[in-house]
């Protein structure tokens, strides 16, 4: 086992877009720990507090025309060895830290969020400090955003809007994890990052935190990974827009994974096991986070499609993941502490064993 480390640079990023056949920034071995630095594509709406010298040269090196359809800016793709499609990738958070010069984050109420329209189709921007002493983070203004943000991380600089005073007195739970994180996906070409699918991608889960896992089906030769969209909070359902998305350092450990059938990506947190669906039709990804659901418990539980359909009703629990993706996700969770000792209800080891 190796421990690496990975600057975020210009060198090291790619802005809004996948592409399976891109050249890795670094290749890594299965059991390896890996620390990499994730940019928010946000730092341009209050540049004076969410830059800093590093993050202003991949903000100025790769310019609108350069940056994809997304807006993204993902640090990677790292090249697993020995990974390859119909392998099941597994990435364990072990540590998630704001960049330790930056103790802020920003909110955007954007065109995408769900009550545009009701907001007269304006956009606000509303910056946050962090205190890690108390887990909290607090307004520190916020702004309406000039004109409508059409393309990413444009600059506003702080003397064109009225900065006040916001939420005065009140503190947010911070609730760090990252919002867009996996493997490339199997498409060839230039793909958006906004809609999240089968390779992971900007799925928006906010308990993919510290001492969870995640489970991916590989899609390419190496699994092309890639991290960023760090968030610092954010509630179920992401409804203006964004969630607080600042700068992150995060400790990855990668694991392939053979006691686990999945078809698409699933969340292992401490308590609970938690399947997503998505679809542009809210109402099609609760379907499909079932019917996901069903899947997983007959492959790995051992139940039978009538049973699993029964212990859904009956135990499991669905949540909005966010509204603002382009496809709307729902996940379904259900406790590991259910299932017989035997089935496995946590990790006891380096690599998860599901029996």
């Amino acid at each position: 086992m190796k421990h690496h480390k990975i600057k975020a640079t210009t060198e090291s990023v790619h802005w809004g877009y996948y592409n399976n056949r891109m050249d890795p920034i670094h290749r890594i071995r299965p059991g390896d720990i890996v620390d990499i630095e994730t940019i928010t594509h946000h730092a341009g709406d209050a540049p004076d507090y969410m830059m800093d010298d590093e993050i202003r040269k991949i903000y100025d090196a790769i310019n609108i025309n350069d940056r994809g359809p997304g807006c993204h800016i993902l640090t990677g793709p790292i090249y697993i060895e020995g990974v390859g499609p119909g392998d099941i990738l597994e990435c364990r958070i072990l540590d998630l830290q704001t960049r330790p010069n930056i103790p802020y984050g920003i909110n955007f109420k954007a065109n995408w969020g769900l009550l545009y329209d009701d907001f007269d189709q304006k956009e606000y921007v509303t910056l946050y400090e962090i205190d890690e002493e108390i887990a909290a983070a607090k307004a520190v203004f916020n702004y309406e955003f000039p004109g409508v943000l059409d393309k990413p991380g444009p600059y506003t600089a702080p003397d064109a809007v009225e900065r006040k005073p916001a939420l005065e007195g009140i503190r947010v739970p911070l609730n760090y994890h990252l919002g867009t994180i996996g493997v490339a996906p199997a498409k060839k070409g230039v793909i958006d990052t906004i809609p999240p699918g089968v390779f992971g991608g900007n799925m928006d889960s906010k308990d993919y935190t510290v001492g969870s896992s995640m489970y991916y089906p590989v899609q390419v030769e190496g699994a092309l990974f890639s991290v960023g969209d760090p968030h610092l909070a954010q509630g179920d359902g992401e409804v203006a827009g964004t969630a607080i998305e600042g700068h992150m350092n995060a400790t990855l450990q990668f694991f392939v994974r053979d006691d686990i059938k999945i078809q698409n990506p699933v969340l292992e947190t401490p308590t609970h096991w938690v399947i997503h669906g998505f679809h542009q039709d809210l109402n099609k990804a609760m379907r499909l986070a079932t019917l996901e659901m069903i899947d997983f418990l007959v492959d790995n539980k051992g139940l039978n499609r009538v049973e699993a359909y029964s212990l859904i009703s009956v135990a499991a629990n669905f949540s909005v993941t966010q509204v603002v993706n382009l496809e709307q996700g729902v996940h379904c969770s259900i406790r590991k502490d259910i299932f017989p000792q035997n089935q496995g209800s946590g990790k006891t080891s380096n690599v998860t064993k599901i029996t």
